[in-house]
């Protein structure tokens, strides 16, 4: 591939990165790229990692900021190579998150000396399994990489700040029945049928609103999947009901789980995955100075990201970058060039 210039014009970074193939698992030309980019500037420590690049400034600053991005994309819809189209950057990856991967190499390469020191994080599989997560294996392996007084995660967010985000609790809920022929069906018991009451209950739950640092995190709790059956002519005997809860990041997984088995003390609940969310930090110093700087209004982040990961080693960390999360896995994805600009003069500002 061509070389990375982190000193070109941030749209034509954009439309590099977008140029380059990087589907999860499928990283590593990029990461050679965006490794050789960073190791050519000298202000910058750089290490490899799998298929993850991380460089530091070792200037003794009080404040450490950590300016994270993950690698690759979700696979391509015919969405490549990349299509400028007036204000509007077109192809795999520009909203998510490349963009964002653009700004972070262009404050890497213009600021050789900043107010605080930074940590650059580019990171591989975060569009995959939780177990092939790129910042989840530095976290692991080498967590004083990553700790910060404060992270910033360049996720699209249209240029506005989001902050934390909600856990994530999925269970599967087993309403049992008794086999039967299908010709004989009252002499069995139709567990399908009976996952109406579980279905009815979920569908006139009221989920929680709960504030937070002023900002307020909707939960929800909804069937994702419901399994039932063994064959056309056999009254099911097993039916089972797959939940996703979206909780707020002030409850705990426990209590989360706990909230679960509440609603449905009655039925079988096995618990297949429990990951904490993380609470905004907007009272913490370094985040409190960021979003003074912008001048913008908070929002709280309705969904998981890996600024979770940030808050489990005790760094605060927000949602910053160009592109609207809505469009993200979307064959038509976009990143608006006035997003880009705006988002690196803004962190340029602060960060210099």
């Amino acid at each position: 591939m061509t070389p990375l210039d982190p000193t070109a014009d941030v749209l034509a970074l954009t439309r590099a990165l977008v140029d380059t193939p990087s589907e999860s698992g499928h990283e590593a030309p990029l990461a050679d790229a965006v490794e050789s980019a960073l190791r050519a500037l000298p202000w910058l420590t750089v290490e490899r990692i799998g298929h993850s690049v991380v460089a530091r400034t070792q200037l003794g600053r009080d404040r450490r900021v950590v300016i994270a991005g993950h690698l690759d994309t979700v696979p391509a819809a015919d969405n490549l190579p990349s299509r400028l189209d007036g204000g509007l950057l077109y192809g795999l990856g520009a909203c998510d998150m490349k963009g964002g991967v653009a700004v972070a190499l262009r404050l890497a390469a213009a600021l050789p000396a900043p107010a605080h020191d930074i940590t650059y994080v580019f990171y591989e599989c975060e569009e995959v399994a939780g177990d092939r997560n790129g910042l989840a294996r530095i976290a692991a392996e080498r967590p004083e990489l990553v700790r910060a007084d404060l992270a910033i995660l360049m996720e699209p967010s249209d240029a506005g700040v989001e902050a934390g985000c909600q856990g994530v609790l999925m269970a599967d809920i087993a309403v049992r029945g008794e086999r039967a022929h299908t010709a004989r069906a009252w002499k069995g018991v139709n567990a399908a049928h009976r996952a109406a009451a579980v279905l009815r209950r979920l569908d006139e739950h009221t989920a929680g609103r709960i504030t937070i640092d002023g900002l307020e995190y909707r939960e929800g709790l909804s069937a994702v999947a419901v399994r039932a059956g063994v064959a056309g002519n056999v009254v099911p005997d097993l039916c089972v009901i797959t939940v996703n809860l979206r909780f707020a990041p002030s409850r705990s997984p426990r209590e989360a789980e706990a909230y679960v088995r509440d609603l449905f003390p009655e039925y079988e609940v096995e618990i297949t995955e429990n990951t904490p969310g993380a609470l905004p930090g907007l009272d913490r110093e370094a985040a409190a100075s960021l979003v003074a700087y912008l001048g913008v209004a908070p929002r709280p982040k309705l969904g998981w990201t890996d600024v979770a990961r940030f808050a489990a080693l005790g760094t605060p960390a927000l949602n910053y970058g160009p592109g609207d999360p809505s469009l993200a896995h979307t064959a038509g994805e976009y990143v608006p060039v006035e997003q880009l600009r705006e988002c690196e003069a803004r962190l340029m500002g602060w960060l210099g």
